[in-house]
């Protein structure tokens, strides 16, 4: 289950808020990429001799393809010191206690313990963390200045210190703050469900828009139910009962070499037409041509559960990019630049376009 070894720190690549990036020379298997979080484990440094696991870097998986450091046995961190209960990747050698939102410590209790409204908040769902910068880039060019928060399910990575655009956005100004929801930690806010880091996200960070999807990374297996991105459906499901205005972000691809994830992918076909109970907003980028034809064709079959918006792509491509480098936000998903699969990125920012005129 776990690949353990050990290794030594030749030196630092990078580090962003939360994260600290290492070449690790690992016994005879050569200089590899490590990720160290320092709020769990201390910084590391040139020298070092770390503990790590292995396992994803084995695998050679593309998002989380690191060595991880697990411990610097021989330079332990001091105690944290604070308050908070609530822990997170319970039962795991890594679990962590934070301080919830909502729990009795927090300076938030008070104001959350009876809270049962988002008051008509639109909420953006997306399935792939990849959606969030695209999502920004069409809401924040069409009403800048929108105060936008991100909650970070447990679908994928769960320390929201490994995503570098969320850093990134955050020192650019365009989210106002992050809520980690469920296992996931690390944001600014804790919370233990979707349902409190939604209330949290508006009655705490005062959130105008908040976008809710996975944290970097997802799981699927080529089954019909066996995909992270099912938590998106559950997201529609709890914005809703808040009294929230859920707007659904299609995960759309002409590039994806997998046939279920050409044109609408099947996550999103699941996700918002069987999983997802309440009614929401879903928007149909108007791609033109013949791929846009189909994707407004699979889109259509979403049309009894909930309400169709076809929104424009014009001139949004070049909003894409200009976000990309205010911003220092790399367009990606899977491996894939904004060019590469233009499509996708287009319709994630024909949500956030569309939930401008929600304001």
């Amino acid at each position: 289950m776990i690949r353990w070894r050990e290794g030594t720190v030749d030196g630092i690549r990078r580090e962003w808020p939360g994260a600290v990036e290492l070449d690790v020379t690992i016994g005879d298997d050569g200089t590899h990429r490590a990720l160290a979080y320092p709020a769990l484990v201390g910084r590391p440094e040139p020298g070092d001799t770390v503990l790590l696991n292995t396992t994803a870097l084995a695998l050679g998986l593309g998002t989380g393809g690191y060595a991880i450091v697990v411990a610097v046995p021989d330079r332990l961190p001091p105690d944290p010191a604070g308050p908070g209960h609530m822990v997170k990747a319970r039962y795991t050698p890594l679990q962590a206690t934070v301080l919830g939102a909502d729990e009795q410590d927090s300076p938030h209790h008070a104001l959350l313990r009876d809270a049962d409204s988002l008051d008509g908040t639109p909420v953006i769902v997306a399935d792939l963390h990849s959606a969030l910068p695209p999502i920004l880039a069409g809401l924040l060019a069409a009403r800048p200045g929108t105060r936008v928060v991100y909650v970070m399910t447990d679908g994928g990575a769960l320390p929201a210190w490994f995503s570098m655009s969320v850093a990134r956005l955050r020192e650019a100004g365009a989210l106002a703050g992050a809520v980690t929801a469920g296992q996931a930690f690390g944001g600014d806010l804790e919370a233990v469900t979707v349902h409190s880091g939604l209330l949290a996200a508006r009655l705490v960070l005062d959130a105008e828009v908040i976008v809710v999807a996975q944290g970097p990374g997802n799981l699927g297996t080529g089954t019909t139910w066996g995909f992270s991105g099912v938590s998106a459906g559950e997201a529609v499901n709890a914005a809703a009962v808040l009294s929230g205005r859920p707007v659904g972000s299609l995960r759309v691809s002409e590039a994806d070499a997998r046939e279920r994830h050409q044109g609408v992918s099947h996550h999103s076909l699941t996700a918002y037409g069987r999983v997802a109970l309440a009614r929401a907003q879903i928007v149909v980028p108007e791609l033109g041509g013949a791929f846009g034809a189909r994707v407004a064709g699979e889109a259509a079959t979403l049309g009894e559960r909930h309400d169709l918006v076809p929104v424009t792509v014009e001139g949004l491509r070049q909003e894409l990019r200009e976000a990309e480098k205010e911003w220092g936000v790399r367009m990606s998903t899977m491996g894939r630049r904004l060019d590469a699969d233009l499509s996708y990125f287009l319709t994630a920012g024909a949500a956030g376009r569309h939930t401008a005129t929600l304001l």
